[in-house]
C-alpha cells in the first residue's frame, strides 16, 4: 500500500509494476495469471449463456434489448440472437403482446421494487403466433438502467392447463347430461310405478269383489253338512280361491309397501286388543289344520301402529298353521326391560340355519306349492317401517319361533273398558244385522252365511233401501261397503243411520279399498276395517267381539 507521502499516481504504476522496467518483469506472471482467469471465467459465462435451455436477455430501460442468448430468439422464432436485438419502441410493437402500457409497468415495477419474480406474460413470435412465458427481472444495482432477464415457455404447460380444464367441463357436462337421462329414466321408471299401482288398485276392486263372493259361498257350503263327494269339491274349491285371494292381495300389499304408501300412526294399545281378535281368527283355522292353539297375554300396553302389527302376526300365524303338521302354535308376549318381546312360536319342521334370511325374500318358498311366498316378504318392509325386525330361532325337526319388539307403554285406561270379556256361547244367533253393499252377489253371500250362523240379515245397496227395510227398527251392527254407487261413501251412510237412530250403531266396514285414506277414514270413526275378500273366521271374530262387547 502507498505511504500518503507518495504521488498516487507512482504509486498506481508501482502496484501494476508500471514504474520501471525491473518492476514491470517482477510482477507480469501474476497479472498474466489473473487475466488467463478472467478470461476463462469469461469464456464460461459465455457458454453458460449461449447454452442455456431458457431465454436469457440483457436490456436498458431507454436503449432496448442489448444482448439476447440464442435460446430466446429460438423461442421467438428467429434464427439469430442479433435479429430479436430490439429498440425500446420496436421492443414494445415487437415483443410484448400488452405492448406500451406493459413496458411502462414493468419499468415502474423494476424501479420501485428492483425485481419481478415469476411474471406471466404473453409474447408475439416472429410468425404472429403467441407463447405464454413466465419470466424473472432483475435490475442490476452497479449499472443503474440495466435489467436482465431469465424466461422460460410454459405454453405447453399452458394448453395443457386448458386441456385439462376442457376436458373438466366436459366431464362434468357429461355427468349432468348423464344425470339429467337417468333421472329422466328413474321418473319414467316411477310413472311406470305409479302406472301399475293404479293399475292394480282400479283391477283389484273389480277383482276383489267377485272373489268376496265366492269366498262367502263357499264358506257357507263348508258349514254346511254334505255328502263326501262334494264336501270335497267345496274344500278343493275353498284351497283354490284362498291361493288366488292370497296372491292378489300380497301383491297389492307388496306394491303398496315399495311405493311408501304405508305410513305408521302409532299409539299406545293394551296387548289384548292386539291378541285377542287374532286369537278369536286362528282359532278355527289352527283346529281345521289339527294343531292347538294357544296364547299367553301378559296384562301389558305397547307403543305401536295396531294395524300394522296385526298385520305381521296374521301373516306369522297364517305360516305357523300353515307349514305346522302336528303339535300347536303359541303366540305370547314377554316383558324385556323397556320393551315387550311379541312371539309366534310352532313345533313345525323348522328353518335350516342357511335359509333364515332368504324366507324374507319375495317368492321364496320352503315348501313349494304352500302359499306364494309373500307373506314373509309383507312382514319385514312392515318391520322395517315400524323399525322393528324380526329375528327368527329355528331349530330343524322341532319347530320355529318368530319374534320381534315393541316399546312398553303405560297401559291406557281409556280403553280398559272396550276390551271384550270372555263370553259363553254364540252370541250371533238372533242378532239383527244389516248389511249395505253396491253388489247384489255380494248381499246375496253375505245373506246366506249370516242366516247361516243364526242372525236375521237385511239388506240394502243405499241409504234408501236401508231405511226401508228397517222400518224404524235399527239393527244391532251395521256391516257396510265403503264405496257404493254414484260416489257414495260408507261413511256417509255412517253417519245418516247414527244420527236417525242411535249415534252409539256398531259399524263393521267391509271394502276392497286397501288405500291410507280409506283406513284412516274408518280409524277416525272408530270403525272396525276388514278388506275384501272377506275372511269368515275374521268376520265372525270381530262380530262377536262387538255383539259381546
Amino acid at each position: 500500500m502507498a505511504r500518503p507521502s507518495e504521488d498516487p499516481q507512482k504509486a498506481l504504476a508501482g502496484l501494476l509494476g508500471l514504474s520501471s522496467q525491473s518492476q514491470r518483469k517482477s510482477h507480469y506472471p501474476e497479472l498474466q495469471a489473473r487475466l488467463e482467469e478472467l478470461e476463462a471465467e469469461r469464456n464460461r459465462y459465455k457458454w453458460l449463456f449461449e447454452n442455456a435451455v431458457h431465454g436469457i436477455f440483457q436490456a436498458s430501460m431507454t436503449q432496448g434489448l442489448l444482448a439476447a442468448n440464442p435460446a430466446l430468439a429460438r423461442m421467438l422464432g428467429y434464427a439469430e440472437p442479433q435479429q430479436v436485438l430490439w429498440s425500446l419502441s420496436d421492443l414494445a410493437r415487437e415483443l410484448f403482446v400488452g405492448g406500451s402500457e406493459e413496458m411502462r409497468a414493468i419499468r415502474t415495477a423494476l424501479q420501485e421494487r428492483g425485481g419481478l419474480y415469476g411474471y406471466e406474460t404473453e409474447l408475439r413470435r416472429r410468425d404472429g403466433s403467441r407463447i405464454t412465458v413466465i419470466m424473472n427481472l432483475l435490475l442490476k444495482p452497479d449499472e443503474p438502467g440495466l435489467f436482465e432477464g431469465f424466461v422460460a415457455d410454459i405454453t405447453e404447460r399452458k394448453l395443457a392447463q386448458l386441456r385439462l380444464q376442457q376436458l373438466n367441463d366436459e366431464l362434468e357436462q357429461r355427468v349432468v347430461s348423464r344425470t339429467e337421462e337417468l333421472r329422466e329414466a328413474r321418473d319414467a321408471a316411477q310413472e311406470a310405478n305409479h302406472s301399475k299401482d293404479r293399475f292394480l288398485a282400479a283391477a283389484s276392486h273389480d277383482l276383489l269383489q267377485p272373489l268376496n263372493a265366492a269366498r262367502l259361498l263357499i264358506a257357507t257350503l263348508r258349514e254346511r253338512s254334505l255328502p263326501s263327494s262334494e264336501k270335497l269339491l267345496v274344500e278343493r274349491t275353498h284351497q283354490a280361491l284362498d291361493g288366488a285371494e292370497e296372491l292378489l292381495a300380497d301383491l297389492l300389499d307388496i306394491s303398496r309397501l315399495d311405493q311408501a304408501a304405508v305410513q305408521a300412526t302409532p299409539a299406545d294399545h293394551d296387548l289384548a286388543e292386539l291378541f285377542t281378535p287374532l286369537a278369536s281368527e286362528f282359532q278355527s283355522v289352527a283346529e281345521a289344520a289339527g294343531l292347538r292353539l294357544r296364547m299367553h297375554l301378559p296384562k301389558l300396553a305397547v307403543r305401536t301402529d295396531l294395524r300394522l302389527v296385526s298385520r305381521i302376526l296374521r301373516n306369522l300365524l297364517s305360516n305357523a298353521c300353515r307349514y305346522t303338521r302336528s303339535g300347536g302354535v303359541l303366540l305370547a308376549a314377554r316383558r324385556r326391560g323397556q320393551s315387550v318381546s311379541i312371539e309366534v312360536w310352532d313345533s313345525g319342521r323348522g328353518i335350516p340355519q342357511n335359509q333364515l334370511q332368504a324366507i324374507f325374500q319375495e317368492f321364496n318358498q320352503l315348501e313349494p306349492g304352500r302359499g306364494v311366498g309373500l307373506g314373509l316378504a309383507i312382514v319385514e318392509r312392515i318391520a322395517r317401517i315400524l323399525d322393528c325386525p324380526v329375528q327368527v330361532r329355528s331349530r330343524v325337526g322341532k319347530g320355529s319361533c318368530f319374534s320381534f319388539e315393541l316399546p312398553l307403554a303405560p297401559m291406557p285406561e281409556r280403553l280398559a273398558t272396550l276390551v271384550p270379556q270372555a263370553q259363553l256361547g254364540d252370541p250371533l244367533p238372533g242378532r239383527r244385522l244389516l248389511v249395505v253393499d253396491n253388489e247384489q252377489s255380494i248381499l246375496d253371500s253375505m245373506d246366506a252365511l249370516l242366516s247361516q250362523w243364526g242372525c236375521e240379515v237385511l239388506t240394502a245397496r243405499d241409504l234408501p233401501q236401508a231405511l226401508s227395510v228397517l222400518q224404524g227398527r235399527a239393527p244391532e251392527v251395521l256391516l257396510i261397503d265403503y264405496h257404493l254407487d254414484n260416489g257414495v261413501i260408507g261413511c256417509e251412510v255412517v253417519d245418516a243411520l247414527r244420527e236417525h237412530f242411535d249415534p252409539e250403531l256398531p259399524v263393521v266396514m267391509i271394502t276392497a279399498d286397501r288405500s291410507e285414506h280409506c283406513q284412516s277414514a274408518a280409524q277416525r270413526k272408530a270403525i272396525p276395517l276388514l278388506n275384501k275378500p272377506l275372511k269368515p273366521g275374521k268376520l265372525r271374530a270381530v262380530l262377536s267381539q262387538l255383539l259381546g262387547a
